[in-house]
């Protein structure tokens, strides 16, 4: 009878781990495509190479919809969403338009999340850093912020 029920319980932990895979919450998050920000930011992160690096381009919320401003270029690494399902990110974007502070720079540390419905999105901290003249005032140089990124269908 013992051992009935150790066979019972096991096809039970199976049925559930082949339901959990199967479930939209086990996809995989993808970083590749195009992003909106809860701030109105647009993302573009191109294909990932073999080593996790990828690259692609950035547009501010402030100046998203003005196809006069050119993309910020942006470079970055995820971590081998082989070993994760929801893989952590870095990336760096270096502004290229009039509307940014001179020489600023903005960094991004995040991770790529799949809900139960299978809605991906990034959540991301970022830093802020402004060229100044002086250090005596690097105190106003960086800001800090969170972002939540959303996939553009």
């Amino acid at each position: 009878m013992e051992s009935g029920g150790l066979a019972l319980l096991l096809a039970l932990a199976l049925a559930l781990a082949l339901a959990t895979c199967a479930s939209p919450a086990g996809r995989k998050c993808v970083l590749s495509g195009s992003w909106r920000s809860d701030g109105g930011c647009r993302m573009v992160v191109s294909i990932l190479g073999q080593d996790g690096g990828f690259s692609g381009s950035y547009l501010p919320g402030a100046v998203a919809s003005d196809p006069q401003i050119p993309a910020s270029p942006l470079k970055g690494s995820q971590q081998d969403a082989g070993l994760v399902a929801q893989p952590t990110f870095s990336f760096a974007v270096h502004w290229q338009h009039r509307e940014a502070p001179g020489g600023s720079t903005t960094a991004f540390v995040g991770q790529c999340f799949v809900d139960e419905a299978g809605e991906e999105s990034l959540h991301a901290l970022w830093l802020l850093r402004e060229e100044v003249a002086s250090p005596t005032e690097d105190w106003k140089a960086t800001r800090i912020g969170t972002s939540v990124f959303t996939r553009i269908k």
